[in-house]
């Protein structure tokens, strides 16, 4: 680029993106004259899926702002709870998890979450194309994915440990939670089970030792409180928790 000079700030939560030499303040950037202040943004490593508002010289500007020379650019973290244009706020969100986001996946699901998820790797253009075709968020580590034009929308998940990986994207999106209504295998919905119904699935000791029981609607997969529940109950409690509407009341 050989074009007009800016000065470019990113917010300290997209310096995980760029180059330890664009992480400071004000920063001096050339540009080609032509290019949109998106496709700058991008160039410094920042996927426009984690970019809020943008304020060139003060003032908040669109993504196709072609900057001019002198301009003072200062790039800001997406709001949360971020709202996906085009989604009415009382519309649940859907999303879609490529192949390294399984765990999350079952996680979301685990939470009545709709999280569809490609347990082997279609390829990028496939999952654009579902997120485009379904109305998904796509959730990804993979930057280059994330900046797919034809996605519906999309979102970085920032770690890799599962934990983390729920809050975030509890916190970043704030979906409704409606724990134990979805299946973790498959993503279909969970119905009561009559013992009697499901018993020609289940092992001697398990009809011997429960007796509540929960089947999916769409691969019919059985579900009961058995050695793992207690674990999955504290991942269940410490979300509605945190993020349960008047959760904050509750902690304060």
């Amino acid at each position: 680029m050989n074009g007009p000079g800016i000065e470019l700030t990113l917010a300290p939560e997209l310096h995980v993106f760029a180059a330890p030499s664009r992480r400071g303040t004000r920063v001096p950037t050339t540009t080609d004259g032509a290019s949109s202040l998106g496709h700058v943004v991008e160039s410094a490593g920042v996927p426009l899926t984690e970019v809020g508002r943008i304020l060139v010289d003060g003032a908040e500007a669109p993504v196709s702002h072609v900057p001019r020379a002198g301009e003072s650019v200062e790039v800001f973290g997406v709001d949360r709870p971020q709202q996906i244009p085009g989604v009415p706020a009382v519309t649940p969100l859907r999303f879609l998890l490529d192949v390294h986001l399984g765990t999350l996946a079952r996680r979301l699901r685990l939470l009545g979450v709709d999280a569809a998820y490609e347990n082997e790797d279609i390829g990028d253009p496939a999952l654009a194309t579902r997120s485009a075709a379904e109305q998904r968020v796509l959730l990804s580590r993979d930057r280059g994915l994330l900046r797919r034009r034809e996605l519906f929308a999309g979102a970085y998940v920032y770690s890799d440990n599962p934990d983390e990986q729920v809050r975030d994207i509890l916190s970043r999106f704030a979906p409704a939670l409606a724990p134990w209504t979805r299946c973790t295998a498959c993503n279909g919905t969970l119905r009561e089970a009559d013992k009697d119904s499901v018993g020609d699935r289940l092992e001697q000791g398990t009809q011997r030792s429960y007796e509540v029981f929960a089947q999916c609607s769409d691969c019919e997969r059985v579900y009961w409180r058995g050695a793992h529940h207690a674990r999955l109950e504290r991942i269940v409690d410490e979300a509605l928790a945190e993020f349960a509407p008047g959760a904050g009341a509750r902690k304060a």
